[in-house]
């Protein structure tokens, strides 16, 4: 047999071996999420991380949930941005709970102008922003921790500046003319 014989022979013989496989990635054995096994002692396919895993980048976004950053100027007119996109639909632009979407027939948001809102901590606001409270779906998703404070600095501001008083403020003379 010549040696371009005996590789046709071999190039048969792995042909006549790799028909009978399913070369597709797409169509795999394999187990649903969360159904019932016996591979398992607790019975079910999905598997519990490990202790002590954290997802790549959660120490970090949990040190900046922590801490919130200064209140700056610049920081106010970030969250006042953010607020405007983000929030005033749903809570208006002054945070009465009166924003477009009311109109359109969906529930109104809480004042932000009530008691319990007005004693509530910045902390509360970003929580609420991140993971979303009673029909409010997050926004942790949608908008950074940086933007999260600044939109709860912004809010506070809102509170603020409907309870002062031309007094309280400091060179209120000079800025009324």
């Amino acid at each position: 047999m010549t040696r371009a014989g005996a590789r046709l022979m071999v190039l048969a013989a792995c042909a006549s071996v790799l028909c009978g496989c399913d070369l597709s990635m797409t169509e795999q054995r394999k187990l649903p999420t969360y159904a019932p096994t016996s591979l398992w002692r607790d019975g079910t396919t999905a598997r519990p991380l490990p202790a002590g895993v954290v997802a790549q980048g959660d120490l970090g976004l949990a040190a900046k949930a922590k801490h919130p950053p200064p209140v700056t100027a610049a920081l106010l007119e970030r969250g006042r941005e953010r607020f405007g996109i983000f929030c005033a639909p749903c809570h208006g632009l002054a945070g009465d709970g009166d924003g477009v979407i009311v109109a359109h027939g969906f529930p109104a948001p809480p004042s932000y102008h009530i008691d319990r809102l007005l004693a509530a901590p910045a902390q509360h606001f970003y929580d609420v922003i991140t993971n979303g409270y009673g029909v409010m779906y997050s926004y942790g998703d949608r908008v950074p921790p940086h933007d999260r404070w600044a939109i709860a600095a912004y809010i506070r501001a809102l509170q603020l500046a409907r309870r002062a008083k031309v007094a309280e403020v400091p060179d209120a003379a000079e800025h009324i003319r």
